[in-house]
């Protein structure tokens, strides 16, 4: 089954702890959104990644934040079942193709998606989404594009996700706002895992 059709939404999570990894990825699993992007924007991230990997079975945990090889290699050893980066470039690519485990690589523009398309790639990334144009630009890309499919991520809410999940070329988004920073300081799971079910129903 392809990532884009696990569930309607992807969380994507920005740890500095490791420690609050395994009760975040279980709230997020109860609440219906088993599928996990953890991107490597901090030191914790590629433990965080181990943890989940290691204890929560029922999660799909993957790497975001892909930038290069290394990153490629690190994440999947870690434990990394998908990798999603932020943008692409031919060597990018190349490495993502190799690497082992399903990805969606980042395209802001039809000439971005257009050149992983000569890859026979067909699923992607959309970032940063409302700021690359978010509804509009994907609607219009998918008259050229029609067998191209994104996860658009990058300043999508809960009360905007629904218009982004009708659209014909998403198959899910990617969001923020189901791991409020001050929940994870507070250790709210219960909170995260309320979230989780709003944004689990959206489809």
């Amino acid at each position: 089954m392809s990532l884009l059709d696990l569930a309607p939404v992807v969380p994507v999570v920005v740890l500095d702890d490791a420690e609050t990894a395994v009760p975040l990825a279980r709230a997020l699993v109860a609440g219906g959104l088993p599928v996990i992007e953890v991107t490597l924007r901090t030191d914790a991230a590629l433990d965080a990644i181990r943890r989940i990997a290691d204890e929560v079975p029922d999660a799909v945990v993957g790497a975001g934040t892909i930038r290069s090889a290394a990153d490629i290699t690190a994440a999947v050893a870690a434990g990394s079942r998908f990798l999603v980066s932020p943008g692409t470039t031919p060597s990018l690519v190349d490495a993502l193709l190799d690497g082992g485990v399903p990805f969606l690589p980042g395209a802001a523009t039809a000439s971005e998606a257009m050149a992983l398309r000569e890859r026979g790639i067909t699923e992607m990334k959309f970032f940063p989404a409302e700021a690359a144009g978010g509804i509009p630009y994907l609607t219009s890309l998918s008259g050229p594009l029609p067998d191209v499919r994104f996860c658009p991520t990058g300043g999508i809410k809960l009360a905007t996700a629904p218009a982004y999940l009708a659209l014909p070329n998403v198959g899910c988004v990617g969001g923020t706002w189901l791991t409020p920073a001050d929940a994870l300081a507070a250790g709210d799971y219960a909170r995260i895992e309320k979230l989780a079910l709003e944004a689990s129903s959206l489809r």
